[in-house]
């Protein structure tokens, strides 16, 4: 198996770069410089995010730094590219899609000595736009920047934003907008669509370059299994599983599951028509371009048992030279998603009902709940934090929430802690505040009349998601009325 992971070298540049991606065969990627900004301005660094990444944040505020940013001065070790995938998009195979308007500037090493990819999204057109004109604007920039943090702050597995900046140039989407840029990090940017693009084109030599990549950079521990490359997907499959009962735990819609959207390292990845849900349901879509409801809510873990089954059947020109033999193998790997993801999904709401011992009938009170939620339409965040405030939080139960309560108080008597303790850990896992929709939007508005003073509050909510916050009660409630929204849109 071979290993295109490098080395850093130890020199003193500001940011130091490696790009091992780029050692990759060339078919892989298209080499792009980012496209120069006009009047590149910064609005946000991510100060936390930085110090992780061992940069200087205040010298990423200046001129040097946002020029390293933009790509416009490159440091060394970074080499921009676009990468080559492919991707089924709402169930159509399309053989061809890559970063259309994302360049990967290279990796830098993390205190945690965890490799970190930095991306641009936003910095213009690349072989794989397909007639798009590669920017971004404002609006999305801001609420991938949101989500991410907050993802973050709530121990999700996550890419972030290390920075936004404006282009100092309008992009026509329904009108003329302000183009910005998305600097993202992300333990990896490989998807399953960029297995899918080599093994459609059968070529199996770039698939196992890709897959020893991946093996190396993500999965080391593979390489010594009997069968590396079916331990690989046993892996992925294991940290999708435990991704998707994190969502489901704290009602967040992805809204496009694609197969390009799906990270082969377990992060979430793409923001775009993404959603946190207010009233429970578990039909619920906010993407206005699911239009048959794929994506909803309830629909999260299948779908992520068929992206997982692609890759699976990506796999198996490397699983055996016969790939026929692999099949077997390999469903049965495929099988177990159900029971990993509810393995995973049990332990997560257990630790949100406060329950510390496993009991059979944990899953029927537990789906009894949100049975309860759904019929007396609840609020899903402020269901849980009410929970987890004991008897002052009784009178804010939805009635169906009320009648479902002595269920779960006869489990409690069976559980050794007490109930202070109890109900503190129930608070230090069921959050206050989430992005939610309404105020997302708001502050996306706020910023495209000049004033950033909105988001700078909401992130500053947001980065303490358990811990009640004095004067910030408007953060927590659902939306009025007159502040519901309803879709949520894609960023192209």
């Amino acid at each position: 198996m071979g290993n295109a992971i490098g080395e850093f070298m130890n020199d003193q540049t500001p940011i130091r770069f490696d790009n091992s991606y780029a050692r990759l065969p060339d078919r892989f990627f298209a080499r792009v410089a980012p496209t120069a900004a006009p009047e590149p301005e910064v609005l946000r660094i991510n100060a936390a995010l930085a110090e992780l990444l061992n940069i200087d944040a205040d010298w990423l505020a200046t001129a040097e730094g946002l020029a390293a940013l933009s790509g416009a001065q490159p440091l060394p070790g970074a080499e921009p590219l676009a990468m080559a995938y492919a991707g089924h998009q709402f169930g159509q195979f399309v053989p061809q899609l890559g970063d259309g308007r994302a360049l990967l500037l290279g990796e830098v090493l993390g205190q945690d000595d965890i490799r970190y990819d930095i991306q641009l999204k936003g910095s213009g057109r690349t072989p794989f736009s397909r007639g798009g004109d590669g920017r971004a604007v404002l609006g999305p920039v801001l609420r991938e920047y949101i989500v991410g943090e907050a993802m973050a702050s709530l121990g999700v597995p996550t890419t972030r934003g290390l920075a936004a900046y404006l282009t100092g140039e309008d992009v026509m989407r329904d009108g003329l907008e302000p183009g910005a840029v998305f600097v993202r990090v992300a333990q990896s940017h490989v998807r399953v669509g960029t297995f899918q693009y080599f093994a459609v084109r059968g070529d199996t030599e770039g698939l196992r370059a890709l897959a020893d990549y991946v093996i190396a950079r993500h999965y080391p521990a593979a390489r010594y299994a009997d069968a590396p490359y079916l331990e690989l997907f046993r892996q992925v499959l294991k940290r999708q599983a435990a991704l998707i009962a994190k969502w489901q735990s704290i009602g967040f819609i992805h809204g496009v599951m694609n197969t390009d959207n799906m990270s082969i390292a377990g992060e979430t990845i793409d923001y775009g028509p993404c959603a946190f849900m207010d009233t429970y349901h578990p039909q619920t879509v906010f993407s206005s371009i699911d239009r048959q409801g794929r994506y909803a809510y309830g629909n999260q873990p299948a779908i992520a048992q068929w992206n997982l089954m692609v890759l699976a059947q990506s796999l198996l020109p490397l699983m055996h030279d016969d790939p026929e033999q692999a099949v077997g193998p390999a469903q049965e790997v495929l099988n177990t998603f159900p029971e990993e993801f509810e393995n995973a999904y049990l332990a997560r709401m257990r630790e949100k009902l406060g329950l510390t011992q496993e009991e059979e009938g944990d899953d029927a009170l537990i789906k009894s709940l949100f049975d309860s939620m759904a019929q007396s339409e609840a609020d899903f965040t402020l269901t849980f934090r009410h929970l987890s405030e004991g008897e002052a939080g009784e009178p804010y139960l939805t009635e169906g929430v009320r009648e479902w309560l002595p269920h779960w108080q006869a489990r409690l008597e069976r559980e050794p802690a007490s109930p202070d303790a109890r109900l503190a850990a129930m608070r230090s896992i069921n959050p206050l505040y989430v992005p939610r929709n309404h105020l997302v939007e708001k502050a996306i508005q706020a910023a495209l009349k000049g004033d950033l003073s909105v988001f700078d509050e909401l992130m500053t909510v947001l980065a303490r998601p358990f811990d009640a916050q004095d004067g910030r009660d408007a953060f927590a409630r659902p939306p009025a009325p007159e502040e519901v929204v309803h879709q949520t849109f894609c960023g192209t």
